[in-house]
């Protein structure tokens, strides 16, 4: 059986102290395989994997070490956030343990809300039609307002959120990948014009969710992508279609980054693509074929 993973992202990129305090807390639990800060989001990403037991203690330990560490009335970045643990996934490595995925995150979201008080809000896989999005919209201040008109209610924990730690959002979902690409210049709307563009909600790429941010610590602008369906809109599909709708606004692509893990057949993919090699996938990567994948 095959670990779950998961890629808690916490409202914290710039102070090492916290970033390293925060993965040792959830790397002292579950195996930690990846972390990622960006100074401009102020946000740091951590991939780790383990048994639904182990995930769950590594994830409460770290929300909790959030909570003490991060004040979101002082924080500033270029990312949306409503919480110093933002969003918490719970991700099947494989389709067949999408259950388990959920039934872990269930379980995260109630302890986190009975053993440390903050409210939870379910989406994905728990929450259908519910993403980040639906609720970082405006903010804390936004979420709190729509919590006290009943728009909204927490699914788990107190009514109030946490004046220091905000919210946070747990789900379950299957793997994405999150990549963003950088644009010359400081054209922020020409950046959303793009992110626009491209992202399945306004008519572009299927599972593709997308933000034009203005980076001032990198001196440019960014389209942040979350690849959400990387077969349907493979990867190197992706950036190009970035690359053509940035071309038409007079931006030029400085490069891209990934976020975290991308699972291993958007890699090959990708690759089958730029070697022009027809046919190439998973079943002929070596490392996988050993594994048994």
């Amino acid at each position: 059986m095959l670990p779950l993973e998961a890629v808690p992202n916490f409202s914290e990129g710039r102070d090492r102290a916290t970033i390293d305090a925060i993965g040792n807390a959830l790397g002292g639990r579950a195996r930690l395989l990846d972390v990622h800060s960006d100074e401009d989001h102020n946000r740091s990403v951590y991939t780790l994997v383990g048994s639904e037991e182990e995930l769950v203690a590594a994830l409460l330990a770290g929300i909790a070490c959030a909570r003490e560490r991060i004040d979101l009335r002082r924080h500033e970045g270029a990312h949306p956030r409503v919480g110093a643990a933002d969003v918490v996934p719970l991700v099947p490595i494989q389709e067949v343990d999408a259950e388990r995925a959920r039934a872990a995150a269930l379980e995260l979201a109630r302890r986190v809300g009975d053993e440390l008080a903050l409210p939870v809000f379910l989406y994905a896989d728990l929450a259908p039609g519910r993403g980040p999005a639906f609720f970082r919209r405006g903010g804390p201040e936004e979420l709190q307002r729509r919590i006290d008109t009943g728009e909204l209610a927490p699914d788990f924990g107190p009514r109030r959120l946490d004046d220091r730690a905000g919210g946070v959002i747990v789900g379950a979902r299957s793997p994405l990948i999150a990549f963003n690409v950088n644009l010359a210049g400081n054209d922020l709307d020409a950046a959303r014009e793009v992110a626009r563009a491209v992202r399945e909600r306004d008519g572009g790429l299927p599972g593709v969710r997308a933000l034009g941010l203005r980076l001032p610590r990198a001196g440019h602008v960014q389209v942040s992508l979350n690849v959400e369906d990387w077969r349907s809109s493979p990867l190197h599909e992706v950036v190009l279609a970035v690359e053509r709708e940035a071309s038409a606004r007079v931006l030029n692509v400085t490069g891209s980054e990934l976020v975290g893990l991308l699972p291993a057949g958007a890699a090959v993919a990708a690759a089958s693509s730029l070697l022009g090699v027809v046919g190439l996938d998973s079943s002929h990567v070596l490392e996988l074929r050993l594994l048994g994948e």
